[in-house]
């Protein structure tokens, strides 16, 4: 059990300096091995090797696709459409609104939350100095939109956080609708107050907008940009096909990324560009995630790991309570959401389904409270998500991170805290 405890905190002490999770993983799985009495080559061949491996041949096509779908309704100009869209509506007096609703629609529709930060960035930088408002507040604005809520508590998204738990509960992407979308309105509601009070807060105390280092600004797209029902078709095909008519999330991607080409073919000339950039930053993402998840396959193989999981499939009361602490702390170990859950649920999963069927309660509420507890404690300094939306923005975590913090990560747990307990009145 120490050893486990040490393997973690190697894990999270590299990965917060900086380090790279694809060997700082398997170093900390080796601290895990030697103190666990397990054999550390052949740990790291067949163990650790192996949780990489499954996890990478079951999620690398959805990882693929999704990233190629992503960079091609960047380059068709698609993304950056329907954000000006929104943030247009609502002008720069609501920029904080405008922004927020341009990256939940983006991520909503399957746009990776990385390519939402470069999307949406340059509208937003404009929006706010039009609004001569505090620039730090971008990089929360775009954080509460993309990272939370619309991944973990909104049913029938296609992102990832919610993909994973189908299999473990045998449910579906449109998982406890009610009880997620209650729950996705609080988070986002609360964070966007939360962001409003701050930016009340910052302006009294006399701070405005203030142009960055790097003035360089993404260019618009050559051409005329699409129309904004253009642009949301491929996002309605990929919901229509997984949600509506029940395909595959593959087959659901594969049909989008076609109605983009489809829908675009004036843009032919940047497809396979567009397409090889997507395909090569797909293997960085799922890598990085199979480290992780490898690591934690050399947890599971240690022989007190049988004890933590009879703790948390043991603990007294609600056991969606223990199924949201051990994938929080799982996802902030590792600093991914997607490593963290499939972590969590590859050991406990099996256990909480057998305790949904005996207590009677609904799979789908441990589907939601897992998908939701990914996109908490994930969003932890060495989470890859934030150290981009930091970089693209030009601050550093001592200047921004806080209000990502507080609306990245606290809210988001209170909002975990909102779904059991409308799992606990019989609202799913």
């Amino acid at each position: 059990m120490l050893g486990i405890l040490l393997g973690l905190i190697v894990l999270l002490i590299l990965s917060y300096k900086g380090w790279s999770i694809i060997w700082v993983a398997p170093i900390a799985a080796g601290v895990v091995a030697l103190t666990g009495g397990l054999d550390l080559l052949d740990t790291y061949r067949d163990t650790y090797m192996g949780g990489f491996v499954d996890f990478a041949e079951q999620w690398f096509p959805v990882f693929m696709l999704g990233a190629i779908f992503a960079k091609l309704m960047e380059i068709t100009g698609m993304a950056r459409t329907v954000a000006v869209a929104l943030i247009n509506l609502f002008g720069a007096k609501r920029a904080i609104l405008g922004i927020l609703l341009s990256t939940v629609i983006l991520t909503y529709g399957g746009v990776s939350s990385f390519v939402v930060v470069f999307a949406v960035y340059p509208l937003a930088l404009e929006l706010f100095r039009e609004g001569n408002l505090p620039r730090r507040l971008i990089p929360p604005t775009i954080a509460l939109g993309a990272f939370t809520f619309t991944a973990g508590a909104l049913p029938g998204n296609p992102q990832i956080n919610n993909l994973i738990p189908m299999d473990y509960f045998n449910t579906t992407a449109m998982a406890a609708p009610l009880m997620g979308s209650i729950t996705g309105l609080f988070i986002g509601g609360t964070g966007y107050f939360y962001l409003c009070w701050r930016e009340k807060s910052l302006t009294q105390k006399g701070e405005t907008f203030t142009e960055p280092k790097d003035k360089k600004i993404l260019s618009d797209e050559d051409g005329k940009p699409p129309s904004f029902i253009v642009s949301i078709i491929p996002m309605l095909v990929v919901l229509i096909m997984l949600n509506l008519l029940g395909q595959d999330i593959i087959i659901a991607l594969v049909l989008g990324i076609t109605s983009i080409v489809l829908l675009s073919v004036f843009h032919w000339k940047k497809f396979i560009s567009a397409m090889n950039e997507g395909a090569s930053g797909s293997v960085l993402a799922i890598i990085n995630t199979s480290a992780a998840v490898g690591f934690g396959a050399v947890v599971q193989a240690v022989p007190s790991f049988s004890q933590i999981v009879d703790f948390f499939t043991g603990m007294k009361g609600n056991p969606l309570i223990s199924e949201a602490i051990s994938i929080n702390i799982l996802t902030g170990v590792t600093g991914s959401g997607s490593g963290g859950l499939e972590i969590a649920l590859n050991a406990l999963g099996e256990n909480f389904y057998q305790i949904a069927l005996n207590t009677g309660i609904s799979p789908e509420a441990f589907h939601r409270v897992a998908s939701l507890s990914s996109t908490g404690m994930d969003a932890m300094p060495h989470n890859g998500a934030v150290i981009t939306v930091l970089i693209v923005t030009g601050f550093t975590h001592k200047e921004a991170y806080k209000d990502i913090f507080v609306v990245a990560v606290v809210i988001p747990i209170l909002g975990i805290a909102v779904a059991i307990l409308l799992a606990s009145m019989g609202i799913i």
